[in-house]
């Protein structure tokens, strides 16, 4: 596969219509914007999907060291670049120990009502403070 640079023009009568015309196509790595209305950025960065977005600036992507840079769909998969490219590259293995003892009896027969409204709870993440489980 060739990757090769195109820079695209395309005259819109409105500026919202711009979002359409870039998420109607293949989806870029970036997308360089030079404005400056406020109010227009945020709609940019909100309603189109890109790789990569610089607002008035078209080199400081690859020269900022945290900041990510990869493509989405065509334009290439994840986002790589100082660490960015050691978690895209890699693979972080889940690895969880445990020992035998300490089991909590709220995963065990008989579910009373109680064991119910705790479990339910912990898989919500919405677990109260000390005093609820006391």
């Amino acid at each position: 596969m060739n990757y090769n640079f195109a820079l695209c023009l395309e005259q819109v009568n409105k500026l919202e219509e711009s979002f359409n015309v870039i998420n109607s196509r293949t989806k870029p790595r970036a997308a360089y914007l030079f404005t400056k209305d406020n109010k227009f950025k945020e709609q940019f960065v909100k309603k189109v999907s890109v790789g990569g977005l610089l607002i008035n600036d078209i080199a400081l992507h690859l020269v900022v060291y945290n900041l990510p840079f990869g493509g989405v769909g065509d334009s290439g998969m994840g986002a790589y670049h100082g660490k960015f490219s050691f978690h895209a590259f890699t693979h972080r293995k889940a690895v969880l120990y445990r020992g035998f003892t300490g089991d909590s009896s709220l995963r065990y027969p008989p579910y009373t009502d109680r064991k119910q409204k705790c479990m339910k709870a912990l898989v919500a993440g919405d677990v109260p403070d000390v005093q609820f489980w006391l």
